[in-house]
């Protein structure tokens, strides 16, 4: 009987032996995977596929990682697709950039397989933690069934957008969300909303919890301290 794998994985990179190196490596901590080594055949694959997590290197020939990620981010089936981008360049304003597409995390070049797969495992544990129904983390827990916090084993009722901030924000702890990125997931971008908006639901989050757990990163947007 064919042992489940931990999930599935979309490489993609135009150098071959990094796409050899990250699959084999993949593989031996349990995981399926696929390859792709440029940007229309990622598509391509993760239409096929559906992968829960892509591994997409930015500098590309042709549609490069970020254009990828955008036009997948903007379909529903990859709304909750993980992205992990490889890059070469320390930049923090492609950094910036990718996060603001929804991107979940950074791996430079040259790749440490031990890191890489470290990463990964952490992603698929924060996937997995966000499908539960009840959330704890610390002394606060978030139950989505039934629409309730309790922190400090006190309830906190929070309004719907407050509670839907909340739970964004908590569900990937020490992660700054960038404010287009809280919009679009909790407003949607069909409401025309200002930051001033987001400003108002976190202030009163913190009122309502009586403790600052939400941390503003100035000019970036908001991560949760826990």
């Amino acid at each position: 009987m064919q042992t489940p794998s931990a999930g599935r994985i979309l490489i993609v990179d135009d150098e071959p032996d990094i796409l050899a190196i990250i699959s084999y490596n993949l593989k031996n901590a349990g995981y399926e995977t696929f390859v792709a080594t440029d940007g229309q055949e990622a598509i391509e694959k993760a239409r096929a596929y559906l992968p829960h997590l892509i591994i997409l290197d930015i500098m590309m020939p042709g549609k490069n990682g970020m254009e990828v990620c955008r036009e997948l981010k903007s379909q529903p089936a990859f709304q909750d697709t993980m992205i992990l981008f490889l890059t070469a360049l320390n930049d923090d304003a492609h950094e910036m950039e990718g996060l603001n597409l929804g991107a979940d995390d950074y791996v430079t070049k040259p790749i440490k397989p031990n890191l890489l797969i470290s990463r990964v495992n952490a992603l698929f544990r924060r996937m997995k933690k966000q499908d539960e129904p009840v959330m704890q983390i610390g002394d606060l827990i978030i139950d989505s069934e039934k629409f309730h916090v309790v922190y400090q084993g006190k309830p906190v009722i929070l309004a719907k957008k407050e509670f839907e901030l909340l739970k964004l924000l908590a569900s990937r702890p020490g992660r700054v969300f960038m404010r287009n990125e809280i919009l679009n997931q909790v407003w949607g971008t069909d409401v025309i909303v200002g930051d001033r908006t987001i400003d108002v639901h976190i202030r009163k989050i913190r009122q309502k919890l009586g403790a600052d757990l939400i941390s503003t990163v100035k000019g970036v947007g908001y991560k949760f301290e826990g």
